[in-house]
Formats: C-alpha cells, structure tokens, sequence
C-alpha cells in the first residue's frame, strides 16, 4: 500500500468515527463571522468566529499550533491547555488534517514570537479532506498538473490567485473606459448557423431541435456590425470566441475578445482608443506602464508607433515590396522557402511580414495598411488599391488585436464574402462562408465605422508578466489524461 492510500484509509476511518459520534464531517453551513484578514487587523482579545482551510498543524503535547487559510490570507490558530477547553484539544490532535476545512471561534492574541493568532475556544469541523495536498515543501511544481488540476494549484501556490485578481480588474477597467466614452455593452451569440468575422476555422456541432448544424462563434463582429445599422453608435462584447486551430503559448481553442464598433469613426481613430485602453489599464491596475515580461521591459505608454506592413518588411529585411511585382516577390518567396497562402502580390507581402518582421517586434507598435487579400470586411487604402485601412497590434512579436475602417459598401462587401465563399468550397477551410443576411443588413446602410478587436487573454500575459496564456486561463484546455 502507498503512503497515499494509507492516509486516505486512515482519514476515511476517521470520518466512519465522526459519523457515529453523531458528528457530520461535511455539514451544511457556518456562521462565519470575520475573514482572516479582518481577524489579523483586530485588536488583541477580540473575540472572533472565522473559518479556513487547515495549512499546516504541528503538535508539542500540552500545545498545539496550525494555520488555516481563506481568500483574505492566512492565520495561525493556538489550541493551549487549560485555555481551550479539553473536548476542543481532542477533537484538534485527533479528527484534524491538513487539508480539512475548520471554523474555529476564540480571540485575538499575539504570541511570544509577536504572531498575531487566534487562541482557539471552540473548532469546528466544516469538510474533512480525503485526500492529502501536495507536499508542502515541493509543493506543486508540474506545470501540465498545475493546469490540468487547477484546485491544487490555487491551494498550493496562492500567489497564482493574484494573477486572477489582476485579471478580473483589467476587465473592470476596460469597460469602465468604454462606458466612460458611450459605449454599451452587448451580447452576442455563441451558436451560430452561419460563422464569420476572422478567418478561421470553427468548430461545428449540431442542434437536434431544428436539425441543423450549428458553429461556436470564432468573431461577435458581424454581429456587432448589425447593432450599428440598427442605430447603437457605440457598442463593445467582451466574449468566448472559439477557433479549431493550433495551441502554444499565444494560443488556447476557447479565448476571450473585447471587440468594440464606433460609428463615424475609422481605423485611425481605434488606434487611439486601443493604445488608450492598454495605458489606462496599465495605470489603474499596476501603476505604471511599464512591465517587465519574458525578459523585456516594455513600455504601454502612448502614442504607440506607428508603421505600414511595407516600410516593416522593408526596414527588416530591405526588400521594398511596395516598388516590385508579384513576380519578382514570387522570386524571393521560392528562394527562402516561404509558405504563403495564395498566390498574388497581397500573399506574398502578408508572408514576407511573417517571416521577416513579426518577431522583431518586441515594443507596442501599430503595423498598419494591410494587403486587400488579408480580410474581405475593410475598406481600401485611401490612396492605393493594393491595400486596406486595417492595423494589427503587435508586441513580443504576436498580434495584440485587429481593427478595420469597417467596409460599409454592400456590393463590395458581397462580391468578396461571394469570393470567400468559393475559396471555402475549394477547400480553405479558414475562408467565411456567404452571410446573405449581413449583406442584406448592410443595403440598409451602415455608418463609416471603425472596429477593433482586443485580445484579452495576450493583453494579460504581457500585463501581469506570464510566460503563457495558459497561465492567464484558469481551465486552459488541456489533452486528457491517459
């Protein structure tokens, strides 16, 4: 038998004892009068009921010692003799584990070492822990069980808590900002029978109801586009968005987005917004705008820079893509062996960007005016049909977000969703499928409008400092265990 089965037995004994003691080890509530931390901020000799995990326990005959823990910090608990009644010391050193859950009721006091504690009058057994937690000296150290068993790791490192914490406050703060400027906050569908708005591939399921298939959403755009034309000026969701794509350290299938939508505005005035949200961000939750992450200081503070997918590849590798043909790109392309999506002008200065610029980037910048062949919901480059009036964040070398000057024009925007539709059917499975009622939307007129989508996930990697999104994901998926 293991060790771990042995105090499994063992504690599973003690809880057949508790029940015929008339004792329940899992009853069904307690009267918890302070949390810990405000029993660490009271004065000496208050008298207070408070409750937690048991941390730790040690045991020196006629005194005994533990900690318990809730989600305000921890307490050390004091069971002395002839200062806690004998039934309580008793019940402490013999139905007690590391790992239960306890109330305890006595007051306030500082020990010679100068700990504040609470010498115990009464304990109370809340949930008996079958289990034993990891060691507390090697703790949680795995990283794939860290996520695969999150419980344990909020347990055993609890630092990872504040990680969380940060996170829900990032959020409080980008919908305050919004909120503040006149944007509403909207839901949008998950199950969609039509997809679109990124390219991606989805994932599909099917509604026995109707007997249709149905996809889980990989974009709220086109639907926050048609709030536009109904007359919502300013709309943002902060959403599940669900891509059936690859996983890294940038990459979970499930993610959350905040995309946001202003009518009479355009991408350079959702660059100004994006770089705002992340500066005010920075400075209500961290107090700077400057984080130290993956071994970089960066800094969030605007402006941020600005520079074309042109004058990048250009100042990266010296190609001057925006003076040559598809056919002389086409020439570099085979000879460094790079991969490209298609074949035309556009695919091959998307792919020179990627494989030349991209992860150079390590301060925020704006790259912006983007190929047409990047996405058929933009608005052509003022000045030159090759391009588009969109901008991607980027950052440590990945892409913090996308914006567009939205396309607005509804037979433009049904000649390339048609488009679309046909590189779909010829096997692309990234391309978005014909949205018949979005272009019937749009012949109903939607405003000039600028959109920006925000990833959530990568903003907190790089705002609180984490090598991975799984580490700024409290379920991040994980392959099943064999």
């Amino acid at each position: 038998m293991g060790r771990e089965e042995q105090i499994v037995g063992e504690r599973e004994k003690k809880i057949t004892e508790l029940r015929k003691k008339g004792i329940n080890p899992y009853p069904y509530s307690f009267e918890k009068k302070q949390n810990i931390s405000e029993c660490r901020k009271a004065k000496l000799k208050t008298k207070v009921k408070t409750a937690g995990r048991i941390m730790s326990k040690k045991e020196f005959g006629s005194l005994s010692f533990g900690t318990i823990r809730d989600d305000s910090g921890e307490i050390q608990i004091v069971i002395q003799s002839e200062k806690t009644p004998e039934k309580e010391m008793e019940f402490f050193k013999k139905y007690t584990d590391i790992g239960d859950f306890a109330g305890v009721e006595g007051e306030v006091i500082k020990t010679k070492t100068g700990e504040i504690s609470i010498l115990v009058k009464k304990i109370e057994l809340l949930s008996k822990s079958i289990k034993p937690l990891p060691s507390q000296f090697h703790g949680l150290q795995d990283k794939e069980e860290r996520y695969r068993k999150r419980y344990l790791d909020l347990i055993m490192n609890p630092q990872v808590k504040d990680v969380f914490l940060k996170r829900e406050k990032i959020i409080d703060a980008i919908r305050e900002l919004l909120k503040k400027k006149g944007f509403v906050e909207v839901d949008t569908p998950y199950l969609q029978s039509i997809y679109g708005g990124a390219e991606a591939r989805p994932f599909k399921t099917h509604l026995n109801a109707m007997n249709i298939p149905l996809f889980l959403s990989i974009s709220p755009e086109l639907y926050l586009k048609r709030l536009v034309v109904g007359g919502m000026d300013k709309v943002f969701t902060i959403s599940r968005n669900f891509r059936n794509e690859g996983i890294d350290k940038w990459h979970n299938p499930e993610f959350t987005m905040m995309e946001m939508y202003e009518a009479y505005a355009d991408y350079n005035d959702m660059m100004d917004l994006f770089e705002e949200i992340y500066e005010y961000a920075c400075k209500k939750v961290l107090g700077t705008t400057k984080i130290k992450v993956q071994g970089q200081t960066i800094d969030f503070k605007a402006p941020w820079k600005r520079v074309t997918m042109l004058n990048s590849i250009k100042q990266h590798s010296g190609i001057d893509a925006g003076k040559m043909s598809a056919s002389e790109l086409k020439k570099i392309i085979d000879k460094e062996k790079i991969e490209t999506k298609g074949n035309s002008w556009g695919y091959y200065v998307m792919a020179l960007f990627e494989h030349y610029c991209e992860k150079k980037i390590i301060q925020p910048t704006f790259i912006i005016d983007h190929p047409h062949e990047s996405t058929p919901l933009c608005k052509i480059k003022r000045g030159d049909d090759r391009l588009i009036e969109r901008f991607e964040p980027f950052c440590l070398g990945t892409e913090l977000g996308n914006a567009y000057s939205e396309l607005n024009d509804p037979k433009k925007q049904k000649e390339l969703l048609e488009k679309q539709q046909k590189e779909l059917s010829a096997g692309n499975e990234s391309a978005n499928p014909y949205d018949e009622d979005f272009v019937n939307c749009l012949e109903y007129g939607l405003p000039p409008t600028g959109g920006a989508g925000l990833g959530i996930d990568r903003m907190l990697i790089l705002l609180t400092g984490q090598e991975s999104i799984r580490d700024v994901i409290l379920f991040p998926f994980m392959k099943p265990a064999s």
